[in-house]
């Protein structure tokens, strides 16, 4: 049993490193189960085909649609520059002095309208840099005030988010993905709240010694998709608004990324006070409303009244909506969404059909990486000595959405992956949290609320590769961005999830 332990530890040590080193999680998970399988003196070839293979497969057949909608509708966003114009409309709102304020919205409006991470960091970093230049607050802090709006709350707690995180629940509890929404609200204004806090705070503390704006970063992006050097990447500004040279987003250069998403903008108002800013923000916030919106519409008001018994036929799978009915009504939001894309700019239909296709190519890599650490979720599980593991688990609390959070936050912090973490969880044990939830009268909502909130707290570890590449993406190291980032999305949405988690116990009509 100690050696079958050992293996667990190794395999797990194995993949934490080499994913920090930048290799694939496709070719790593299955290396990194073998490796606790020779351990346990299992059967290799079993558990690789018979298991690892159909639990990958499975959560593929489950939350593709997700995945494919999600980055066709992101590549759009972009293509189409709706997410530059929502990001240079906000400023308008706040005022220029508020770089921080502005980051964090900014993003978390895109992730809430399901724009991938990905595309949000190539979005935001040319448009952060000058407001934060305006403003004389240090580049330190822009990675962090990214990260408050991509990786927290927008993700796991605000109810309707159609992140790949919110959905993952549904079909194991039953929900959609607008579960709890009270308490969801009430975890996204903690989490947000305190975050901000955090980064005001650090602001005045950074001034206070002298340090302000200074561009520390290695490299800065034109519009044009080429690494400039930093010295001439100063954008000119403005009290309305951002002048037209903030623009534009990278596909590769000295930070050493390759084949990033790159912007097709349409030509845009010469003036940064224009009126025409305000009106294209407006427009490119209407997508994510639509989003949002028929996601909500879908769950509940269509759904309810029509008849879906057709599901409990054998090859629909003898299922029933409540298993379908979160993936189904993210997946019609995103599709919706997506014509709207295609209606408001019907000349630009050429370049987004292109789009279709380099999104579809954008959803296959995601999608695989994630299902391969589902299959080494059940690898690990099918061992023998997991049953001991879980039974330590298990005595750690009868309380089914105490167990959830914390199996969601250690697995999630072991893998480095929020959605990794989650999967392997709900894989593991969903159906038994489900189980214990309904023998003790708990919530199902409030279940899959809280286990959501817990994939994105303990998960942003310095190992996480989206941590990794949107430090590239600034242009920064760990050592000058990592400590705020680690407050605002380790430490933050912990307390975040730890006080809703409180307060549903508490209060269960909250639920």
């Amino acid at each position: 049993m100690l050696l079958a332990m050992l293996g667990i530890i190794l395999s797990l040590a194995f993949l934490i490193t080499m994913a920090y080193r930048g290799h694939s999680v496709v070719v790593i998970a299955p290396i990194a189960a073998l490796i606790a399988v020779v351990f346990s003196w299992d059967h290799l070839l079993a558990s690789y085909t018979q298991v690892f293979m159909p639990a990958a497969g499975g959560f593929i057949i489950s939350f593709f649609p997700l995945f494919l909608a999600g980055a066709i509708f992101g590549r759009l966003m972009s293509v189409s520059g709706y997410a530059e114009d929502l990001a240079r409309w906000v400023p308008r709102i706040f005022g220029p002095k508020r770089a921080i304020l502005i980051t964090a919205i900014v993003t978390a409006l895109l992730t809430y309208g399901g724009v991938s991470a990905w595309v949000i960091a190539f979005t935001i970093v040319p448009i952060a840099k000058p407001l934060f230049q305006h403003a004389n607050i240090s580049l330190k802090l822009m990675p962090a005030a990214i990260a408050l709006g991509i990786f927290t709350f927008a993700t796991a707690a605000l109810p309707g988010s159609p992140q790949i995180h919110n959905a993952i629940p549904t079909p194991f509890f039953n929900t959609t993905t607008f579960a709890a929404p009270i308490l969801g609200v009430i975890g996204a204004v903690i989490t947000f709240g305190l975050g901000m806090m955090w980064l005001n705070w650090r602001e005045r503390s950074l001034l206070r010694k002298g340090e302000g704006y200074v561009d520390i970063s290695t490299s800065a992006i034109d519009g044009a998709g080429t690494t400039i050097p930093v010295s001439s990447a100063t954008d000119s500004y403005s009290d309305t608004g951002l002048d037209e040279s903030a623009g534009g987003v990278a596909s590769g250069g000295s930070n050493g990324l390759r084949n990033a998403p790159t912007v097709t903008l349409e030509k845009r108002g010469t003036a940064a006070g224009s009126p025409d800013i305000v009106r294209r923000g407006l427009i490119g916030l209407l997508p994510i409303l639509v989003v949002v919106g028929v996601n909500a519409t879908f769950v509940y008001l269509i759904s309810p009244h029509l008849n879906f018994d057709y599901l409990s036929e054998k090859r629909f799978g003898s299922t029933d909506l409540s298993s379908v009915l979160g993936t189904w009504s993210v997946t019609l939001g995103l599709v919706a969404a997506i014509a709207l894309i295609f209606i408001c700019r019907p000349r630009s239909v050429v370049h987004y059909f292109s789009a279709l296709s380099e999104g579809a190519r954008n959803a296959v890599l995601p999608v695989f990486t994630t299902a391969s650490e589902v299959g080494y979720g059940a690898v690990i599980a099918s061992l023998a000595v997991f049953a001991v593991l879980q039974d330590q688990l298990f005595d750690l609390s009868d309380n089914p959405a105490v167990l959830g959070v914390v199996a969601t936050a250690v697995i999630s912090a072991l893998t480095g992956s929020s959605s990794g973490g989650l999967s392997i969880t709900m894989q593991t044990f969903g159906q038994q949290l489900a189980q214990m939830a309904q023998d003790q009268g708990i919530s199902l909502d409030f279940l899959h609320r809280v286990v959501a909130m817990a994939s994105v707290s303990l998960d942003s570890l310095p190992h996480n590769g989206a941590i990794v590449t949107l430090l590239l993406v600034c242009g920064l190291t760990h050592r000058q961005a990592y400590k705020d980032i680690g407050v605002v999305t380790v430490v933050v949405p912990f307390i975040g999830v730890i006080a809703v988690l409180a307060l549903g116990l508490a209060v269960p009509a909250l639920t």
